[in-house]
């Protein structure tokens, strides 16, 4: 089976290939999210424009090093009410934001990308997870800041961990929630890259 890489820096995404046992490499790549972020206001299409951009440059750095590979690049944004949330700056903006999705309902969507470094295929997809919050109080969203688990992750939260405490209902992928629709990579890389990861080894 081709060495596959995932061309994220998440840990949230590493530990979920990890946990499915798939041997994979990482590749971080610098992308200019905030540009794009900028100039695309659809959620959809702003994270499959942005897991391809992922794709494609760790791609391109694999090609250069002669590195025969596929290549997995996503990206995941919460979106409530038809607004985009990604990442937080600092617990200030984390604390808005957790306070805004308490008692609500929001949708995490994926953007994922698969690329072969030997051919020019690529395939694009995209995940989407509706996820209905419980109602927080002022003290259980600062609790829940102290833990750091919302720095880097969409949203403020990562559902794998304490964040699992104040989810009240997933409807859809519960990886994707994570950063990784499992069930998506499963997919392509069987149909569209002839690599089983049931099968494989």
């Amino acid at each position: 089976m081709k060495k596959i890489v995932l061309a994220s820096k998440s840990i949230d995404r590493q530990e979920i290939l990890s946990r499915s046992k798939v041997p994979f490499d990482v590749l971080s790549t610098n992308v200019d999210e905030e540009g794009y972020k900028a100039m695309i206001s659809d959620p959809i299409t702003l994270v499959r424009k942005l897991s391809e951009v992922k794709a494609l440059h760790a791609k391109d750095e694999l090609v250069e090093k002669n590195r025969d590979a596929i290549v997995i690049g996503a990206d995941t944004v919460v979106v409530l009410n038809d607004e985009i949330i990604g990442q937080c700056n600092d617990e200030k903006e984390a604390f808005h934001i957790l306070e805004r999705l308490s008692g609500t309902t929001h949708y995490l969507m994926t953007g994922i990308t698969i690329a072969d470094t030997s051919s020019s295929r690529i395939i694009t997809d995209h995940d989407l997870t509706k996820v209905k919050f419980l109602s927080l109080s002022d003290n259980e969203i600062m609790g829940y800041l102290k833990t750091g688990e919302w720095k880097g992750r969409a949203g403020a939260y990562s559902l794998r961990e304490k964040a699992s405490f104040f989810i009240e209902s997933i409807e859809g992928s519960s990886s994707n929630v994570i950063g990784l629709p499992m069930q998506k990579v499963f997919q392509i890389l069987k149909t569209e890259f002839d690599m089983n990861l049931l099968t494989s080894s």
